[in-house]
């Protein structure tokens, strides 16, 4: 077990405070007890699991967040005291830090207080980087698959006896959570590219599973993105390993640059090439699920399958096998093991299986990550009609990416789509699109659309319409599960 602790500087006095600020430092987990975290925005997935481990630690978390729900409930079950709403009385001033979500902003009242009081503050992905900096760190990052991948990751070091830490961006079944506390010194966590995040994270092995052009209402282009994903690969240790995708095109980019093989660093790629280190050969699909053969520098590690529909999770399993084999794993212990993994929350999720009817459940809110997600359903289901509600994710990324977005439906028989759901946005940004629009363009292109307002008459719809032998997933990264909830509600009551 590794040595830790956790020094908390306290000035003596106000005024003190106030100049220099209260510094955290963190070398492990030991030290937490009895400190006291605030979190600003508690209530999204990464910085839940962050509060969730250091009470785990018997450090004393309170925080806020706008809207109530079951990851607020889990928090306050487990001693954390979370108040709905951002109120500055909500931060008790002697709070040994705080931490704050990337969406929040200066005006934020308790931020405020915090900035008075000369209470150290840090973005989730600062705190994250001091508690995961102390460890063999995993980071698992890309435009598509972070969760799964890291969630899958975490999975098998855990069934291999390595008792890992993780922080995974969905609440994977199988490990009770998005985040848990192993006695084994890896640390897996998932690295997300908005705010330049992930460069708070100096990993042993860093993944990418790909770039494409997202958050640009953060980056200015498509070649910003892969700058700062060559500064996350710059950022792995000294020997340490990079495992990268060897057939995407932006990735070939960072490669090439000679200086990531200094300090004894290495790069492993993936891919279904035979010239990526690691890859698949006898791929076999059944029912949406696949199997195949592993290679590893031309030599044979064994046969593998599945249980996560899409060939596009044979590249994230390629991605788990090479990260797990450079963690010191047996590549036979891997290819056993990788199979029972059956996924993390909202990704292909199947929630209810009604008169005939499938309702499933997925995050995709990306073009690319549409099209897997369709394509894997119609293998995995083969339903009659597929009905697809989408509800875009931000008004930037769909004005951005609109004509991608209107080419991304066509597997879908119909899709349904509510106004775009707003995060991170300016009120211009409302102006420039709206889920209308998108409509239309996806008509343009030959498929079935309908624009409904209002989670209640699009449900109102789905009952009036959808039959025996059709499969419906809702689809985004907002609230339009709540959709396939109320769905399934009626069916039960009708059936």
């Amino acid at each position: 077990m590794l040595k830790s602790n956790v020094r908390i500087q306290q000035p003596a006095t106000k005024a003190t405070r106030a100049g220099k600020g209260l510094e955290v430092v963190t070398n492990g987990f030991n030290g937490l007890a009895g400190k006291r975290f605030h979190f600003i925005g508690v209530g999204g997935i990464g910085m839940s699991g962050l509060a969730m481990l250091l009470l785990k630690h018997k450090a004393i978390v309170t925080g806020s967040d706008q809207n109530p729900g079951e990851t607020i409930d889990h928090l306050c079950e487990f001693g954390a005291d979370i108040k709905i709403g951002h109120k500055e009385h909500n931060l008790n001033p002697e709070a040994d830090a705080v931490v704050i979500s990337a969406a929040i902003k200066e005006e934020n009242p308790e931020l405020k207080l915090a900035r008075r009081e000369g209470i150290r503050v840090y973005k989730y992905a600062e705190m994250l980087g001091k508690v995961f900096g102390f460890y063999q760190g995993i980071a698992i990052s890309g435009t598509h698959g972070k969760s799964t991948t890291s969630g899958w990751l975490a999975y098998l070091l855990k069934q291999a006896g390595i008792e890992p830490n993780f922080v995974v961006g969905a609440v994977v079944t199988q490990l009770a959570g998005s985040s848990g506390i192993g006695s084994g010194q890896h640390f897996v966590a998932e690295a997300c590219e908005y705010d330049r995040s992930f460069l708070n994270l100096k990993p042993q092995i860093a993944v990418i599973l790909n770039i494409e052009a997202d958050h640009l209402d953060y980056y200015k282009d498509e070649a910003e993105i892969v700058e700062a994903f060559r500064d996350f690969a710059l950022g792995t240790k000294n020997s340490g390993v990079i495992v990268v995708n060897g057939e995407d095109k932006n990735i070939a980019k960072i490669i090439s640059d000679p200086r990531l093989l200094e300090n004894n660093r290495k790069i492993e790629t993936f891919g279904f090439s035979e010239d990526c280190n690691y890859h698949p050969a006898n791929i076999v699909e059944k029912d949406g699920l696949y199997s195949f053969d592993v290679y590893h520098n031309k030599e044979l590690l064994g046969s593998t399958h599945i249980s996560v529909p899409g060939k596009h999770n044979v590249a994230n399993a390629l991605a788990v096998i090479a990260a797990a084999q450079n963690a010191g794993i047996a590549a036979k212990d891997i290819l056993r093991l990788l199979p029972g993994f059956t996924g993390v929350d909202r990704r292909l999720m199947l929630k209810a299986k009604i008169n005939g009817v499938t309702i499933l459940d997925d995050y995709a809110h990306h073009p690319t990550e549409i099209r897997a997600s369709l394509k894997a359903i119609k293998e995995h289901y083969q339903p009659k009609r597929l009905w697809c509600i989408f509800q875009p994710h931000q008004y930037s990324r769909t004005r951005f990416l609109l004509a991608d977005f209107a080419e991304s439906f066509k597997l879908a028989d119909i899709t349904i789509m509510p106004e775009i759901y707003f995060v991170r946005d300016s009120q211009q940004s409302k102006k420039e699109v709206n889920a209308r629009v998108l409509v239309d363009k996806i008509r343009a292109k030959g498929s079935e659309a309908l624009f409904i307002d209002g989670f209640d008459a699009i449900c109102d719809y789905l009952t009036k319409q959808v039959r025996s032998g059709d499969v419906v997933v809702t689809m985004g990264a907002g609230d339009v599960w709540k959709v396939s909830d109320g769905y399934i509600q009626w069916l039960r009551k009708n059936s």
